[in-house]
């Protein structure tokens, strides 16, 4: 039995669950650890910042060994993290804690979308948001399960089940045979990653990755305390953030529905990131001036619909130029300095947003969003306008 599927479809619903993990979890761990919101950004920014060299790494190991034991690997670390995450009573273990989420999430997400056209088939549009439709739903079952297990057995107990989904995705992905779901490799030599340095495409995309990265970061890990700002009690607010995922990943299907529906016209993916990227200037501006909560949920849910498609669509764009003008065997290292680029923005822009929020509020940090969505409409602009149409 091929365990494609299994492995994707678990091992994309892991990554989910981290990149929602820390805002499903940080009440529970600011209160057991005392600490505040702008250490709370720390902890997302650290994911970020790790993100930068593993992901860099990860690039050239999914290139140039084996694909297979990249993603056990991966799955593996994703599941100590969450046991050191369950065993912390200090923020330096926390800290820890994070290091190793965004290790073993950045092998695993590597590998996944370097091979998720193979996987799913069709075209990389399709196939990319299809695949991220189920890292959308581990990032939106993440809250509720975490918020039901919080409520009824404590901070240990939820990390603990939630660990049983990376550690399936490791196991699965022993019975796939990654080598047959790559092309044979040419008799020349494969380039060097010179080649995608003075790429446009690349940088461009990576440059969109390093705007969009931590706005979708920012929602993860604040949006419970904004709404609480704006007097949505605790419970209403998880079940908001939930919202905010759900919507996120019902866009990523129906994107990738359409798409397989009615294709797309040479370019028009990349008229479809400059779209997105307009709402999400609309959609923070819209959070910042929110005066009650019927408002700011709305504009979470908002988010959630224009974030979903945003990060496929942009991938896609690179990972399709690059199997197709670049070279196939520069996927890994392209994706991997895609991320590392993309981890810049995560890094900073969270620490920005705590550091400012401990000062003034949440609703007020979100300025730094509205900048963030600002700059990726440019890139955007820049990547339709100086870049090849196919």
């Amino acid at each position: 039995m091929n365990f494609a599927y299994p492995t994707w479809i678990a091992g994309l619903l892991a990554c989910g669950m981290g990149v929602a993990l820390l805002g499903s979890i940080k009440m529970a761990l600011a209160r057991k650890l005392d600490i505040d919101e702008a250490r709370v950004g720390g902890l997302v920014s650290m994911f970020g910042f790790a993100m930068i060299p593993v992901m860099l790494i990860m690039g050239f190991l999914t290139d140039l060994l084996d694909k297979q034991a990249v993603t056990i690997g991966g799955c593996f670390v994703v599941v100590l993290s969450l046991l050191v995450f369950a065993s912390a009573r200090k923020y330096w273990t926390a800290l820890l804690a994070v290091l190793l989420l965004s290790a073993g999430w950045s092998a695993a997400v590597n590998v996944l979308n370097v091979l998720m056209q193979p996987a799913f088939g069709g075209s990389q549009t399709y196939a990319m948001n299809l695949g991220n439709f189920f890292f959308g739903l581990g990032a939106f079952f993440t809250p509720l399960v975490a918020a039901y297990l919080l409520q009824r057995g404590g901070l240990v107990p939820a990390l603990l089940a939630l660990a049983v989904v990376p550690l399936l995705g490791g196991l699965f992905a022993f019975g796939v045979d990654f080598e047959g779901m790559v092309p044979p490799p040419d008799e020349e030599a494969a380039p060097g990653i010179g080649l995608l340095l003075g790429d446009p495409v690349m940088w461009l995309t990576a440059l969109a990755l390093l705007f969009y990265a931590p706005m979708e970061a920012t929602m993860a890990a604040w949006a419970t305390t904004y709404l609480g700002e704006k007097g949505m009690s605790e419970g209403a607010a998880a079940w908001c953030l939930s919202g905010f995922w759900l919507a996120f990943t019902c866009a990523r299907l129906g994107t990738a529905l359409l798409v397989a529906t009615f294709g797309l016209a040479v370019g028009g993916d990349k008229l479809l990131i400059i779209g997105l990227s307009v709402l999400c200037v609309l959609a923070w501006a819209g959070a910042v001036v929110s005066p009650n909560r019927a408002m700011a949920g709305a504009m979470v849910l908002l988010a959630g619909l224009v974030f979903g498609p945003t990060f496929p669509t942009i991938v896609g764009v690179l990972v399709g130029h690059v199997q197709n003008s670049v070279h196939p065997a520069l996927g890994g290292r392209a994706v991997g300095l895609f991320f590392a680029v993309g981890g810049i923005g995560w890094s900073v822009i969270p620490i920005l947003i705590g550091a400012y929020a401990r000062k003034t509020s949440v609703q007020r940090a979100f300025l730094i969003a509205v900048g963030a969505a600002v700059g990726l409409t440019l890139v955007a602009l820049a990547l339709w306008l100086f870049t090849p149409a196919a």
